[in-house]
């Protein structure tokens, strides 16, 4: 259903518009730091080095903060209205006055590589700038990873009419692609409308809308290829350039700040994993009367009295459980309803599923979701305000403290999901449990089993596109491959979605590869965070706003083991799995008894 009380959010504070005199000013700061920048890097001497380094990390913290902002505003209109031509233009016309910095960065991390010694050896004792040690310690890393300063400005260059407008004809085609739905009245639905009536309560709507969405996808599906193919081609292109031996994953788990062996552990763990999700399936089908599960069930909900949540109460349902956790996170959540930060109507041009943004120069976070009143989108609010509340835990630090990998940066998001859902399901009745439990299970499979059929896609569409382009025909048999690897027997093999790789726009981002796992990472991390939190009690909050503090500052495994945990071994992601495993077979439990009735 759509929630017509859901909000639109408000980017005043940001911006008062394109047109606008803050706007422009901070368009003009770009190339001025960028000049100042080379102007610093020119005067570069290791005689006062430290004040050297000092400075540069003062304007490069102030870039950050002012290009960040700039485009995540740009983006920010754009999500929510692909149509707006104003929007595109600026995000293209952003993204050029980007570029001549990317070089000063090449030339940067260059000089830090020529006086490497005494990096590391003020990092390591000088008090000042402690705050940077990672960041400077990544930086020489990535110098090791780099093309020259002219290929590193070409490439950011091309990227504009490259890779970058290729994921934007993917958004485009996706979010505004629309067909009949009903002939009677001419009634047309979008493909992300299309997606969201996965979870209609009549089985019928649920299979026509699969259908319409599959014909849908077949529709766009060459223009969509080729934007896949453009977008990993030149992935593979520039990795190969910037020595990059072990491809896009190599460098998608250096991005993870992960290592390789956490990501065998990982995956491993899963795999072990999957004939428990294939009992979990076969008992929804069961549940739902039927032997086989089809795709479009997936996300069919098990009981007819489940309530629905208008959007005034999904917002009081999650401050009173973020409240629970912590009055910090509880006062957030209330200021961000209370400040229009949430884009929770569904509408016609904006874009499907969700996302947090962030400003660095107010300082303020925004959601963008699609609420339909299930339960499972006052989750996905939830889920986008924890990414926000962790935005807030670290917004006073220095921007190069701010970022985060994808692996952390899925933590804070479902750890939120976690409290809601634990606070929810002491609430039910037996009918209500058992619906909640499955909408959990129906969330473990996604980020798990669905996670790992995406993460197999994706490693077999780049293996075949080192050697040729592949076409939609191609893209839709590695999909159904990997979905049948992953889900096995737990759903109908007729019926699969062969078009995930088209809808899924992770696989669009020519600067991040695989990104899936961090999902899994996030989900099963979030679980080991919240069995301690069932432990300590309240004296957790304080630790969990520490260790969210830190992932900007040390990489995955460091901050894992400040909490207590070595990721690096199967066994550690196979404790996190084992609440699903465990809630599998109390769902199990919980169906036959209702089929006995």
């Amino acid at each position: 259903m759509q929630n017509k009380t859901a909000p639109r959010w408000d980017l005043k504070n940001i911006y008062p518009g394109f047109k606008s005199k803050e706007y422009a000013e901070s368009k003009k700061k770009i190339p001025a730091l960028t000049s100042k920048f080379e102007k610093h890097l020119k005067a570069f001497s290791d005689k006062d080095f430290k004040k050297w380094l000092i400075k540069a990390l003062d304007i490069l913290n102030e870039f950050n903060a002012e290009s960040e902002t700039l485009y995540a505003y740009a983006s920010a209109v754009y999500t929510t209205d692909t149509e707006n031509k104003e929007a595109l233009s600026e995000m293209n016309s952003i993204s050029e006055i980007f570029v001549p910095f990317t070089p000063l960065g090449v030339r940067f991390s260059n000089i830090l590589a020529s006086v490497s010694k005494e990096v590391k050896a003020l990092i390591k004792s000088d008090k000042d700038l402690k705050y940077a040690a990672f960041y400077l310690e990544d930086t020489l890393f990535w110098q090791k990873k780099q093309m020259s300063e002219e290929e590193e400005a070409l490439a950011a260059d091309l990227a504009r009419s490259g890779s970058s407008a290729w994921s934007k004809l993917q958004s485009m085609l996706t979010s505004t692609a629309s067909c009949v739905w009903d002939e009677k009245t001419k009634e047309e639905k979008t493909l992300v409308q299309l997606r969201a009536m996965a979870y209609d309560k009549d089985e019928a709507v649920r299979e026509k809308a699969f259908k319409k969405e599959l014909e849908l996808c077949k529709s766009i599906e060459k223009p969509v290829a080729a934007a896949l193919n453009g977008v990993k081609g030149a992935s593979i292109t520039l990795n190969k350039r910037r020595n990059w031996k072990g491809g896009t994953i190599e460098k998608s788990v250096r991005q993870a700040n992960i290592s390789q062996k956490t990501l065998d552990s990982l995956i491993s763990a899963i795999e072990d994993s999957l004939p428990s999700w294939r009992k979990y399936l076969k008992a929804k089908a069961m549940l739902l009367g039927k032997k086989d599960l089809p795709f479009y069930d997936l996300f069919a909900p098990v009981s007819k009295s489940f309530p629905t949540y208008t959007w005034e109460e999904a917002k009081a349902l999650v401050i009173e459980n973020f409240s629970s956790f912590s009055k910090n996170m509880g006062d957030f959540a209330k200021k961000a309803f209370d400040s229009n930060w949430i884009d929770g109507e569904v509408r016609n041009g904006k874009v499907g599923g969700a996302y947090c943004t962030h400003f660095p120069v107010t300082k303020e976070p925004r959601v963008l979701c699609n609420f339909d009143g299930s339960f499972s989108s006052v989750s996905t609010l939830a889920h986008e305000l924890g990414h926000a509340f962790h935005f807030n835990v670290v917004k006073n630090m220095p921007v190069i403290n701010q970022s985060y990998p994808m692996t952390l940066a899925e933590t804070a998001s479902i750890f939120a999901e976690t409290i809601l859902f634990e606070s929810e399901i002491k609430k039910m009745n037996e009918e209500q449990k058992t619906a909640l439990l499955e909408i959990h299970l129906q969330d473990g499979c996604q980020v798990l089993v669905d996670i790992l059929s995406r993460f197999y896609f994706e490693r077999s569409f780049m293996e075949e596109r080192e050697k040729h382009e592949l076409t939609a025909e191609d893209c839709c048999r590695l999909m159904l491959e990997a979905q049948k690897k992953s889900y096995g027997n737990g759903l109908d093999s007729k019926l699969l979605h062969p078009y995930m790789w088209l809808v899924k726009g992770h696989y669009y981002s020519a600067g991040l590869g695989f990104y899936n796992f961090p999902y899994a990472f996030g989900q099963l991390f979030a679980l080991g965070l919240y069995n301690r939190y069932k432990k300590e009690g309240p004296k957790f909050t304080s630790v969990y706003e520490d260790i969210l503090s830190k992932t900007g500052m040390m990489d995955a495994v460091k901050v894992t083991k400040s909490a207590g945990f070595n990721i690096e071994t199967p066994d550690f992601w196979k404790e996190g799995i084992k609440i699903f495993t465990d809630e599998i077979s109390e769902f199990e439990k919980l169906v036959k008894k209702a089929k006995k009735k």
